[in-house]
């Protein structure tokens, strides 16, 4: 078997594992191989392309695992909200706006808006109908 041919199923074994284990660290093994299957190509030496493996590995979890795993961090892991309150009846405290408002929910103060120009009123129930970081948007319930 020719050297960049046990490269690439290296490189396809760690691509199963990440899939199985999504925390973005056998992508990079995966990667590094691929990169020293095409080297091998134009090196025959099994110890330099061994030596490059580790580097390139090395320097790709240094630099591009904490990329790909702020990436991978979506608003739902950010606020830890989730979508617990959609869906939720909640009082206003304050009028709400397109552009101000609050609202209560479990005795919790919550900036909200709405997205038609309908203003609602103090001391209205209003539904949750979704979230964008920490600001709520409601409708009249």
């Amino acid at each position: 078997m020719v050297i960049w041919q046990l490269l690439v199923i290296i490189g396809l074994a760690f691509l199963v594992f990440e899939m199985f284990t999504p925390v973005m660290f056998f992508l990079n093994f995966a990667i590094a191989a691929f990169i020293t299957a095409i080297a091998s190509i134009f090196i025959n030496d099994i110890n330099v392309l061994f030596i490059s493996f580790v580097i390139i590995a090395l320097i790709l979890l240094v630099f591009l695992r904490p990329m790909l795993m702020n990436r991978k961090t979506s608003k739902e892991q950010t606020t830890g909200m989730g979508n617990k309150y959609i869906g939720k009846t909640a009082k206003v405290i304050e009028t709400i706006t397109q552009t101000s408002g609050a609202i209560s929910i479990y005795d919790e103060r919550w900036e909200a808006r709405i997205l038609d120009n309908n203003e609602i009123s103090v001391g209205e129930n209003v539904k949750i109908i979704k979230h964008d970081s920490l600001i709520m948007f409601v409708e009249r319930n």
